[in-house]
Formats: structure tokens, sequence, C-alpha cells
């Protein structure tokens, strides 16, 4: 019988605190950030690393939806003076250019259960407390179940102010947390999430305006890549008294959490299908311990002991994942951007494997980074020529980009994406197995 892998592993945002697992500190310092009435919260990290999913967790505990915490065994951090929430969540594209952009999308969603639009109080609009829970005691918020005839129209109680939609968005929230947040549903504050905020061109203002709004019943929660704070918020100064509780760097998963992910994977199909400890230990050292990676695969285990009609999933199985992997069939999004890159050039193949084996770690951020010096007398020695004119498509936008200078010297690179880094290591292994000092995944 065939098994839906979905069921188990997922590449999307997990919403649900069941799936997710792990991440004891950081849902603690997210709780002590959620309990600190007048700090930001701020989730940064590299991409895959389940920064969207943490921060949909902070959501929920915010309701009043502490599974989680739970599970984690931080029941002893929850008392009767835990600061409860009315939420906004809301996830940013690369179509907002500046901060007008972003008060202008916010004071225009009209998303039913994560809207900022939904809370306004009027004449237009039926709302209802539903639950974000499976569990109908926890986890209560807000949303429109009916739009009526006035549609969105604002007037009653919050005022659209023309041609200035900063003004509007401080309307629409002083209305939210007078009408909703205090009268309605008894809450301590609004909670504004703003995923992705890493996509915004230009920040310029942003952070000064979460700083004037912020108080104990307003507070922001923004979530994106970064190195440090200073990559997400541009006027990061403005808003630094207020990271003294709420700056979460998320980081690479360890052995037990990636174990974690494959043994809830196993409830969720009910124990149709089992893990093998030696093949969890296996993904996990190919994953480099980033989750996005090893649910892509464990679904892709999934599908091979699927169609060997197998129930147990071993390091054979794994390894004939890998081999797909190898030859560019598991990943379709990865083996493009692969494509993309090296185009038809042998040599800049060559030289992206012989780039993405560098795996020198900067003490002082822990960001891998690629010494072009080191890689020069490696491409020396394979046979790659003119690397000054094969490096700039990896550089270009158009192209990906695959790697960003660093600017803090000279010949000094970063991959964009480190999944795609441990996506070339295993990609053609042949290409980075003997090269001198390196130790590929």
């Amino acid at each position: 019988m065939a098994i839906d892998a979905e069921i188990g592993f997922t590449s999307d945002v997990i919403r649900d605190p069941t799936r997710f697992v792990g991440r004891a500190e950081a849902l603690d310092d997210c709780l002590k950030g959620l309990n600190t009435p007048t700090g930001l919260i701020a989730v940064y990290g590299k991409r895959g690393v389940g920064k969207s999913s943490l921060l949909r967790q902070v959501q929920q505990m915010a309701v009043g939806d502490y599974r989680l915490l739970k599970k984690a065994g931080l029941s002893h951090k929850i008392s009767n003076s835990t600061r409860t929430y009315l939420t906004v969540y809301y996830t940013c594209d690369s179509l907002i250019k500046n901060a007008d952009d972003l008060f202008t999308r916010l004071c225009n969603d009209q998303n039913d259960e994560d809207g900022l639009l939904r809370l306004i109080p009027d004449d237009g609009k039926e709302l209802v407390e539903f639950s974000r829970a499976k569990e109908i005691s926890s986890g209560a918020d807000l949303k429109v179940v009916k739009w009526g005839a006035k549609g969105v129209e604002t007037s009653k109680y919050a005022r659209a102010v023309e041609n200035d939609i900063v003004q509007s968005f401080r309307n629409y929230v002083e209305s939210i947390v007078q009408h909703q947040v205090k009268r309605r549903m008894k809450r301590d504050s609004l909670l504004i999430l703003l995923d992705e905020f890493d996509v915004i061109e230009d920040k310029a203002g942003i952070g000064s305006m979460i700083k004037s709004l912020s108080s104990p019943s307003v507070k922001f929660a923004i979530c994106g890549i970064g190195s440090d704070l200073s990559d997400l918020v541009e006027d990061h100064q403005s808003v630094e008294r207020l990271l003294e509780e709420g700056a979460v760097n998320v980081g690479t998963m360890n052995e037990a959490e990636v174990f974690s992910i494959f043994r809830t994977a196993e409830l969720l199909f009910e124990n149709a299908i089992l893990f093998c400890d030696d093949a969890i230990k296996e993904i996990f050292l190919n994953s480099g311990g980033y989750p996005y990676l090893a649910q892509l695969l464990g679904k892709e285990c999934v599908n091979q002991a699927t169609r060997l009609q197998a129930s147990s999933i071993d390091k054979t199985i794994v390894s004939m994942v890998l081999g797909d992997v190898k030859s560019g069939k598991a990943f379709p999004t990865l083996e493009r951007q692969y494509q993309t890159a090296i185009g038809d050039s042998p040599h800049r193949k060559t030289l992206l494997h012989l780039m993405a084996a560098q795996n020198y770690i900067n003490p002082y951020d822990g960001a891998a980074r690629v010494l072009l010096k080191d890689v020069r007398g490696d491409a020396s020695d394979w046979g790659v020529e003119y690397i000054d004119q094969n490096l700039p498509r990896l550089l270009e936008k158009k192209y990906g980009p695959i790697l960003v200078r660093s600017p803090e010297k000279q010949g000094v690179y970063e991959f964009v994406n480190p999944i795609f880094q441990l996506y070339v290591r295993l990609r053609d292994l042949q290409q980075s197995i003997s090269i001198s000092g390196v130790r590929p995944l």
C-alpha cells in the first residue's frame, strides 16, 4: 500500500505544534520575549533552519496554546502572569519595496485568520473567536466569519487618512487595541508578526516606526534571513533597547532534534513505516542539521520504500536516495538551480564543487565562508582554467546568485543558500572527495 510521504514530512512552514520538534532553547527565548511588555521579538538565521515554523509557534504561544512548551519540558515557565495576545501574521514578499509599501499591505490585508483588517471593528463585518489549536479550550483568537454589506469600510472606529498610510496604520492599531484587545477579548496586547522581513528592499524608517508603536499594548515580531540583527533591521539602533529579551538566532539542529523529526514522522504514519537509527544518522550527517533538507531526504526515503514495498527504512534505502541526489533525479528545484549555475562549462562545474567543499567557519559569527585563495590551489590541481572568468556567473543575480562577496575582506565569499551548498556536495561526490584538506559530508 502506497504511503503519502507528505503525512510525515513537509517542506512547508510547520503550523501544527504536534509536528514541531526540538528548539527548546529558542522557544524559551521566544516566551521571554512574549512576556516582556515592551520588547521586540526578532527571529533570524540562515535559509532552511526553520525560522518561519518557529514564528508560527510564537503565534500559537501568544494566543494561549502552550502544548509545545509542555512537550519541550518548559511547563514550569508558564504562569498566570504569562501574557496573551491577539495576533496579526503577515508574510512579506519582494514586491514590498519600502515602509510605505509594508504598511499599505498591512492595512489592506483581508486574510480572515491572520490579517490586520479583520480585527478592525465596524458595521461591515462579523467577528467570532476561533481556535488556532486543535483543543478548543486554548489558543483563542479572532477572525472574520462574514463580510457584511459595508465590506471593509472602517470609518466607525478606525479612520483611513488620505495619502498618509502610516497614520492610517497607527489609527487601525490604536482602534484594535482599544476595542478588541482590551474591551472584547481582554488580552494584554496586540502582536504583529512579520515573516520574511529580510526581502523588503529598503527598510529605512521601519525600525523607528516599530519603536514608536511598541508599548505594553502593541508588540512586533520580525523574522528573516540574517547572520545578525543588522542584516534584518536597517536602522537596528532604533530598536536595540527593545531586543534585550527578544533576539533569537536560529541555528542548525543537533542530532537528537533531527532524530525527533523522524520519530514524529513515524507517529504521523501510525508506524506504517519506520526508520532505523543508522538511517536517521546517515540523513543527519548529509543534511548538515538543516531541518528543511532532512525533511526532503526523509520524504524521498518514504517514496523509495513505497516503490520497494518496504516498511522499514535502513541505510541501504538512504544510499539509494543519495544516489538519486548524486545523479540529479531527486530534487528538481535544486537541480534546476545547479544547472543554471554551471551552464555549459565543465570548468565552472568543477569550480562550484571546489567552492562548495570549502567549510571555513568564521569564528566571529559562526558562518561558513569560502576563501578564494584556497580554492585557487585546488583548482590548479583539478585543471580548472580561468577562475576569474568562470566565477562572475556564480555572483550574478539572474543566475541565482549562488555566492555573495563578504563585505569584510576581499576574496572571501559565502553561499547564499547553505542548502544549495550541501546539495552541490551531494550532487557529484567524486568532484570533491579527493580535494586536499577537505572532508565532504
